[in-house]
């Protein structure tokens, strides 16, 4: 999943709440969650969302089969327990007899299979179809080659959902936590098309229902009176205010206008955690920063001029100066810790060279490449806008010169940087981040297959690697899977296809005012489990 950062100062009148303060709990008033989000979102169609930012604010608005619990431990959701064939193949949910949409009709399972069709419906244009490619037949649906109606997905009946694997998957629970599993309101889509996502047309199942959708301002939210536990949901009303300037959401957190923000600048975070203490929250965090290198460019084909690139990042001065600890020095691109990868990826060969030595081979590298001082190489980095941005690709900058490399700065703000990045082939250096969406190193390896035109900023293509995720997925036993996706990681460390620079911590802000938040390695903070006391 997409991390968004940067983005411009928002006014301070834009958090002033009508009639109602964070907090306020009196016997008639509602209980209103402020909370800082990580940008704006482009969109709140759960089937063309690819953020954090999104994921956020549907996690709070739908429920998929399993949900994450406070510590983002699969749970049941509308379904309430499943069952496995001997196979590993199909899979049996059994939905909640008191499941309902925020207007009062039943979740089905013929909901549930009317969303799977419509996400890999290639009209749909959905960027995050392919995850859900391991339902048979799910990437001929999504190519084209077979209607939707043979994907295997069926309703045996209102309360019975069956779903069929193409190969036994052991991520797939988690995976049916991401919003591309979450339902639509079938009549809605039906009736209002794309326009089913207007706050007066959004039919939800989730603790929460939209109330309103102002771009920059806020996404505001109101409890799910027809929710299931609606109960126990404390909090009444959420208002999403985007941050792409972090600096902003410390200040209103500080004036005790909002009670939390869901990324900090990482330049303030010791002088935060001095002057905050335990409000300030760090966590690992399941996720890569990384500069895409545009393959397609005709000065980046050469993988010589890739590497050296790669070699000339001081990837622990960022961490360490930029970053001010808060980040971590990547040399893989999947991150330690994640299940299913035992001891973690390949790095570099080169990582633990002496800094002299990298700058040496480096420079040969371009030279062999025809490049150098004498004729350099013009690049241009595309960031999205924020200080960490600015400085990390201001340091990089730097520290290619030695290798005759000028650079020039291409800055848009979160939502308009992602979005040229995913239509256009118009970049050559970008940055970007992976967040990811279920722990199993294929979420992460899956970007760079050469079909996923959504993720695949490098528009890497390599046929030796796709044959090796295909038969990874195929593969029934986790140790040899585990060595298949080793060895793919490799050939993306080899052709130096993109340049892995950190691993993320989660940092935020959580006002002691703000119960049940559980920092957890997904980053994931629904407000259903939350409550606010003065």
């Amino acid at each position: 999943m997409l991390r968004m950062a940067g983005m411009r100062s928002l006014m301070a009148g834009a958090l002033v709440m009508a009639g109602v303060f964070a907090g306020a709990s009196t016997a008639l008033a509602q209980v209103t969650y402020v909370r800082g989000n990580d940008a704006n979102p482009e969109t709140l169609d759960q089937h063309k969302t690819s953020t954090v930012a999104e994921a956020n604010i549907l996690r709070d608005l739908y429920e998929g089969l399993v949900i994450y619990s406070a510590k983002a431990e699969v749970i049941p959701g509308v379904a309430e327990s499943w069952e496995t064939s001997d196979d590993g193949l199909v899979w049996t949910f059994k939905l909640r007899d008191d499941a309902k949409w925020s207007n009062g009709d039943p979740v089905t399972a013929e909901d549930f299979v009317f969303s799977y069709q419509r996400i890999l419906n290639p009209a749909t244009g959905a960027k995050y179809a392919n995850m859900l490619y391991v339902i048979k037949n799910a990437e001929k649906v999504n190519n084209g080659e077979l209607d939707p109606s043979e994907l295997g997905v069926k309703a045996v009946d209102d309360k019975t959902l069956e779903i069929t694997l193409e190969n036994p998957t052991p991520y797939f629970l988690q995976l049916l936590t991401h919003q591309t599993s979450y339902p639509v309101h079938k009549a809605s889509v039906e009736k209002f098309g794309s326009d089913f996502v207007k706050p007066e047309n959004m039919v939800t199942n989730g603790p929460y229902k939209l109330v309103s959708f102002v771009p920059n301002d806020k996404v505001v939210l109101e409890k799910n009176p027809e929710f299931r536990e609606a109960d126990k949901v404390a909090i009444d009303r959420v208002e999403f205010v985007p941050f792409e300037e972090r600096a902003t959401c410390v200040r209103r957190f500080e004036a005790g206008e909002v009670l939390s923000c869901s990324d900090l600048p990482a330049e303030q975070l010791q002088s935060l955690k001095k002057r905050l203490g335990d409000q300030v929250h760090v966590a690992p965090y399941l996720g890569t920063y990384y500069y895409a290198l545009n393959n397609k460019k005709d000065d980046l084909k050469d993988p010589r001029v890739r590497q050296a690139l790669s070699m000339m990042v001081d990837r622990e001065f960022i961490a360490e100066e930029i970053w001010s600890g808060a980040m971590l020095a990547a040399y893989t691109f999947v991150p330690p810790g994640i299940g299913n990868y035992e001891g973690g990826g390949p790095k570099v060969e080169w990582a633990d060279l002496d800094p002299l030595d990298k700058e040496d081979q480096a420079i040969a590298l371009m030279k062999e490449a025809g490049y150098g001082p004498d004729n350099p190489l013009e690049l241009e980095i595309s960031y999205s806008a924020g200080e960490n941005h600015k400085n990390t690709a201001t340091a990089i900058a730097d520290m290619w010169k030695p290798l005759g490399v000028n650079v020039t700065f291409n800055v848009r703000d979160g939502s308009a940087h992602y979005s040229h990045l995913r239509d256009s082939d118009d970049y050559e250096v970008a940055r970007a981040g992976w967040i990811g969406d279920f722990s199993d190193p294929v979420n992460f390896l899956q970007l760079w297959e050469s079909d996923n035109t959504g993720f695949n900023y490098s528009k890497y293509e390599n046929p030796e690697y796709d044959k090796l995720m295909d038969q990874a997925a195929a593969e029934t036993d986790l140790a040899k899977r585990e060595e298949i996706l080793r060895q793919a990681e490799a050939l993306l460390v080899e052709d130096a296809a993109f340049i892995s620079m950190l691993y993320y911590s989660s940092m935020s802000l959580v006002s002691p005012k703000l119960k049940g938040w559980e920092d957890n390695i997904q980053n994931a903070h629904a407000t259903r489990w939350m409550s606010i006391s003065e």
